[in-house]
């Protein structure tokens, strides 16, 4: 006799770049970040009109770019229970082997070598994070935070105090070149992140992903691969860290050992404030990507305000603060019954 277990999750049907648009707490979340950006940019910007010029918005979103773009990979890793600090001294260990590989005075590979060399990296140190959590059963947060030193030490070994000043112009071009009007970050961060959404929303990995943070033994008895797909959550993340190492190359004129420091905190902040459920099982693309844009407006308009050196320190207050608030909202809506998932998820096994 056949038995079927089901996971399933009834979720909402009529969608917009990964967004369910209907009157649920995520949503509900989502429009208020985003009337909140809005005031906050038609206020500074009545103080300052050159804050609304398109060129000041388009420098808004190439600053975004690399959040975004490792912001993508991490929305699925938290969504599937997991999560990753590490992602800045990755990012920063990556910008760091990408200028020596390119560097016409160290290895002097090609732009598209280097480049290759780089993601390839990225994803292979995420599958080392991947293998430490899965297998290892260690913690996902203390394993990545104890990685989140490693790779800064390996930095600062490979950097040997010196800082990379000639990274190879070809390779630079990737954070500084201009297609169709608009800057190619831009363009790298919006093709991501919209790859990333299609992953999440239109295919079985996505769904799995979702599955999996929602009911992890669910998901098992369902014959959901649970390990693969948070090991494929890990090198996705690591994959993209590299990537936005290569754009933030382009926004640099030097690379030196202290390059993402504070980076991870930024993503991390985007994630959950971009409506991510920080158990898993819930989260939106897009949500990340709005909440990184939000976060950037902050730093520019404290900038704008002139605060000096304390406008960092604002920025971080305001970004722990953040945090809290998002936790919190998303603790309140669980205690609520709010909608545990953003995605459908059935998931069918006979036996």
């Amino acid at each position: 006799m056949a038995s079927v277990i089901r996971h399933t999750r009834t979720d909402e049907r009529v969608r917009f770049c990964g967004l369910a648009w209907r009157r649920d707490p995520l949503t509900r979340r989502l429009t208020i970040l985003a009337a909140a950006w809005a005031m906050m940019m038609l206020g500074a910007g009545a103080f300052n009109p050159s804050l609304l010029s398109p060129g000041a918005l388009a420098a808004l979103l190439v600053d975004a770019a690399p959040a975004v773009i490792v912001g993508t990979g991490l929305t699925l890793l938290v969504i599937s229970g997991e999560i990753d600090v590490s992602v800045g001294s990755l990012l920063g260990l990556l910008a760091a082997v990408a200028g020596l590989l390119s560097s016409p005075s160290h290895a002097g590979l090609s732009a598209w070598a280097a480049a290759g060399v780089v993601v390839a990296a990225g994803a292979v140190a995420g599958l080392l994070n991947g293998l430490l959590v899965v297998f290892g059963r260690v913690p996902s947060l203390l394993a990545t935070l104890g990685m989140l030193s490693a790779w800064r030490g390996a930095t600062e070994l490979l950097l040997s105090g010196n800082w990379i000043t000639d990274a190879g112009a070809d390779l630079r071009k990737v954070g500084q070149e201009v297609f169709l009007g608009l800057p190619a970050p831009i363009w790298i961060a919006g093709i991501v992140a919209t790859a990333t959404i299609v992953l999440a929303q239109r295919t079985r990995l996505g769904r799995r992903t979702y599955a999996v943070g929602d009911h992890e033994e669910a998901a098992r008895l369902a014959g959901v691969p649970v390990a693969a797909t948070k090991m494929l959550m890990f090198v996705l993340t690591g994959a993209m860290t590299g990537v936005a190492a290569l754009v933030s190359l382009g926004q640099t004129s030097v690379i030196e050992s202290g390059i993402g420091a504070g980076f991870e905190l930024t993503v991390v902040t985007a994630v959950v404030v971009g409506g991510t459920s920080i158990r898993g099982g819930a989260g939106t693309i897009a949500g990340t990507a709005l909440a990184v844009f939000w976060l950037g407006s902050v730093r520019t308009v404290l900038v704008h305000l002139k605060l000096g050196e304390s406008a960092t320190h604002w920025e971080r207050a305001i970004a722990g603060m953040c945090i809290l608030a998002a936790v919190l909202l998303d603790h309140l809506s669980r205690r609520r019954g709010g909608t545990r998932g953003t995605g459908p998820a059935t998931l069918e096994v006979s036996a």
